[in-house]
């Protein structure tokens, strides 16, 4: 990529979503000419994006880039407590010719359910869950800004909180972060973006690498001093002085250790489950359960081994479908092909449509997981399309909504629905 190129794909992040959406049609324009080879585009898909707007390398401009240039048929952003990326994202894939959805991510109080005390799918808290609304009307943006303002408030009060935990722990050593100077300017905030864990532990990372500096010192200070657990290839990456993502390494792997010794459970900023579903319902947009699935070896190197939903799954699905969920979504790469295909008969046996999404959020992870080109998960991409037919649908009009009482009365079988959204998905993208 010559100079011109590479100044238009740096502007991606640029901090002006205009100059970020302008320098994505200069590099499609560059593509149209021949000067820049076009992707070999097959029929992988992703529906678990996250951006700048929550916690990632890529502005939404960037990530739909990425998407394209990776080989990604469809892009879903999902973004954590925030929608405020999706307009972005949504024009950036028209520019790119990529079909896309948008969502939220969520965590949100299951305490009055008979969840209430397990492990569910959160690894920091029992009794609240990540739950994801997918395929969210466009005309309902604002709306769904609104409802996560609050919580977004709530939560960077804790985030405060937190930070000042994490001094109590690393002042000693001479390592301070500043909510408002050191994290704060990581994230959207000002433009309703969320400020998760991931944003205070990348700002912590920086202040580690400046004050102790990298390679063998910052590992024997986190092995010797910390106490935490490096796995060899995490050890490795952090031993490389020159490794173009060492921030990114290193937050990983306090993710994975640390984050028990400063963590807050997250109260007042988790909405009542029961309430989420029905703003699902009231907008539109399809509720789905994150599933997670006992941890063994983590894939992104930030979670430690742990048990989550498995023991009681039979029991968590009763739950789910009767609090109303329309959907499951799940990732095939994090999990065993005996933990997918008990998942899988469950979602049939509960009537639960099934979606995919491979939570893209740091540089190493690939677009693309080759785990949904095996036939067993078929399915998976026949449900991307149905997706995008239904946001696109209950854009013009609710009533039309995969999930629907309308569409329920015409299509009553969920097989059939999807069948028939597929095809609209399709049609409408003229995939």
């Amino acid at each position: 990529m010559n100079k011109e190129y590479l100044n238009y794909f740096e502007n991606l992040n640029n901090d002006d979503v205009n100059i970020r959406l302008d320098s994505l049609r200069k590099l499609k324009e560059s593509i149209e000419k021949g000067e820049i080879p076009r992707p070999v585009s097959g029929e992988d898909v992703n529906n678990h994006i996250h951006t700048t707007y929550s916690f990632s390398p890529y502005s939404p401009s960037k990530a739909v880039w990425m998407a394209y240039t990776a080989g990604l048929t469809t892009a879903g952003i999902m973004d954590h407590d925030s929608i405020s990326g999706a307009r972005e994202f949504i024009e950036a894939g028209k520019i790119i010719g990529i079909a896309t959805t948008i969502g939220v991510e969520c965590r949100a109080d299951f305490s009055k359910t008979p969840l209430n005390g397990r492990r569910i799918n959160n690894p920091d808290q029992k009794s609240v869950a990540y739950v994801a609304l997918h395929g969210i009307p466009h005309t309902e943006i604002n709306k769904v800004k609104e409802f996560f303002k609050p919580y977004l408030e709530e939560r960077n009060k804790r985030n405060r909180m937190m930070v000042g935990r994490i001094n109590g722990i690393f002042s000693k050593y001479g390592v301070i972060i500043d909510f408002d100077t050191d994290v704060v300017p990581l994230s959207k905030s000002a433009e309703q973006g969320s400020i998760t864990e991931r944003h205070i532990l990348y700002a912590l990372s920086l202040r580690l690498i400046e004050v102790i500096g990298k390679g063998e010192q910052l590992v024997d200070f986190l092995k010797n001093e910390l106490k935490l657990n490096l796995s060899s290839k995490v050890e490795n990456y952090l031993l490389d002085s020159n490794n173009e993502h060492y921030a990114y390494d290193l937050l990983g792997a306090l993710k994975s250790d640390l984050v028990e010794k400063f963590y807050i459970d997250a109260t007042a900023e988790c909405p009542d489950i029961k309430e989420v579903i029905d703003f699902a319902r009231e907008i539109g947009a399809i509720s789905a359960y994150a599933y997670l699935g006992d941890v063994g070896s983590s894939v992104t190197g930030d979670k430690k081994s742990q048990k989550f939903e498995d023991d009681y799954l039979d029991e968590l699905f009763d739950v789910i479908k009767e609090i109303g969920f329309n959907a499951v979504t799940y990732m095939p790469s994090r999990n065993t092909m005996e933990q997918l295909k008990r998942l899988k008969q469950l979602c049939e046996k509960y009537d639960m449509f099934q979606i995919s999404g491979e939570d893209i959020n740091t540089p190493r992870q690939s677009f693309i997981c080759t785990a949904l080109r095996n036939e067993e998960f078929r399915n998976l991409i026949e449900s991307t399309w149905a997706l995008i037919g239904h946001e696109n649908m209950a854009t013009e009009d609710k009533r039309k909504g995969l999930f629907s009482d309308e569409t329920i009365a015409k299509y009553p079988d969920l097989n059939e629905r999807i069948r028939e959204y597929c095809k609209i998905g399709r049609e409408i993208t003229g995939k």
